[in-house]
């Protein structure tokens, strides 16, 4: 069913990975872009850009007190800047400190719970929540599902 997502994209669809005040190896963009593009297709969402800045525990601390009023640490934060109507945008924050902290604490590689970490953005963007324990389950069953076609 994923063997030959490429051409089950919509064209013109602008994904950036950008890094501030930290380096990270992402390796396979072209194809990591194009799953996104596919996760999107997936859950019936249309896409337009999305941005990735992958940055240290402080900056994103920062961006969750002026812009959510959250007081802690967190791994990744999604905003949605999509018109109504219009196809997604969507800037995607992730602390690479929480990420690493989090494989460690979950027993996984960083690049693993890297991509977990993207494929969970883009899927708040698709309008999936985890704030209930219900929801959350449905977040955690999905990630596990991308990842799986993803790595195979």
């Amino acid at each position: 069913m994923f063997t030959n997502f490429e051409n089950m994209v919509e064209p013109n669809i602008t994904i950036n990975f950008f890094q501030n005040d930290v380096s990270i190896t992402l390796r396979n963009r072209q194809k990591l872009k194009k799953f996104i593009e596919l996760i999107f297709s997936q859950e019936k969402k249309k896409l337009n850009s999305l941005t990735y800045v992958f940055c240290t525990d402080e900056y994103l601390l920062d961006i969750n007190r002026r812009y959510l009023n959250h007081d802690y640490y967190t791994d990744i934060i999604s905003f949605d800047l999509s018109e109504p109507g219009r196809p997604t945008q969507g800037e995607i924050y992730v602390s690479t400190e929480r990420v690493k902290e989090n494989a460690s604490l979950n027993n996984s590689s960083f690049n693993q719970e890297l991509h977990r970490v993207i494929f969970h953005g883009a899927l708040h963007l698709t309008g999936i929540n985890d704030k209930s324990p219900a929801e959350a389950n449905v977040m955690t069953d999905k990630e596990d599902y991308y990842l799986q076609k993803y790595f195979s």
